[in-house]
């Protein structure tokens, strides 16, 4: 395994521990922990730069391989999806945001499941790109300023975290649409 597709897999195996500091910061409640807010901003951003490291190293040394285009992404919904769902549960992200993300995750799976089975591999496009940079970049803001705002911010704090989610659901329902688009051959081959 090239050091990419490690990078790729340490994004997987730190997305238990990031979750388990983020269901203990308890957002929004008499039992908020911004310690752990902020443990669990550092953890998600570490995975984040793990995303951009791998990919910036793969292309640089011509490692990619279809082990990295197909688990790159998948680490990538994993973190970003454990998050907004935490995210949802602290009341700062709207479920239809959540379901919006779900569903493009969703049919994209279903037209690299496709594509998959006529032995091709799609790699994910800019707008795939630009989507998860939107969520990664939503998700490290809300934990480190749950972290860093004191009592009194945790209405700006919501309302700054709202207004991004939506943004992230308005990129994600784009590149979802671009993504079906684009791979409409797919479902021309599907038998």
């Amino acid at each position: 395994m090239n050091l990419p597709n490690k990078l790729t897999m340490l994004r997987v195996i730190m997305v238990p521990f990031f979750m388990v500091f983020a269901a203990m910061s308890h957002y929004g409640s008499a039992g908020f922990n911004a310690t752990y807010s902020l443990i669990a901003g550092v953890l998600f951003a570490a995975a984040s730069f793990t995303d951009f490291l791998d990919g910036y190293l793969a292309r640089k040394n011509h490692l990619v391989t279809d082990f990295g285009k197909f688990m790159d992404p998948l680490a990538d919904k994993m973190l970003t999806t454990a998050a907004i769902i935490y995210m949802v549960v602290d009341g700062v992200c709207s479920p239809v945001v959540l379901a919006i993300i779900m569903f493009r995750e969703f049919a994209v799976a279903g037209v690299r499941m496709i594509a998959a089975e006529s032995g091709t591999v799609i790699a994910a496009n800019i707008w795939g790109k630009v989507k998860t940079v939107l969520q990664m970049l939503t998700i490290i803001f809300y934990y480190f300023a749950a972290a860093l705002a004191g009592p009194t911010n945790v209405m700006v704090v919501s309302l700054i975290t709202q207004v991004l989610c939506w943004a992230v659901a308005a990129v994600t329902a784009l590149s979802g649409a671009i993504y079906l688009w684009q791979n409409r051959a797919c479902f021309m081959q599907a038998k």
